[in-house]
């Protein structure tokens, strides 16, 4: 069943960003972008690190808590 992603937020590991600092970190919010997403009433977060383009609102197909690609919506 796809997921509809309600919200996006950017969540960096905990801890020190490394050793370029918070520069790299900025570069790397693609990796970092987590989204709630919602199963037909059931609320979970998941990792948007596989789809850039992912967006709100955007139906996404999830497994063990990685977004792995965009769901069309049926016509009918």
């Amino acid at each position: 069943m796809p997921a509809r992603i309600l919200s996006i937020r950017i969540q960096p590991p905990a801890g020190d960003p490394g050793p370029a600092g918070a520069e790299a970190a900025a570069d790397d919010d693609g990796l970092w972008r987590m989204a709630e997403v919602d199963f037909g009433g059931v609320r979970q977060q998941v990792s948007l690190a596989c789809l850039p383009e992912a967006a709100v609102g955007d139906r996404v197909l999830v497994h063990v808590g990685l977004a792995l690609s965009l769901v069309e919506d049926d016509p009918a």
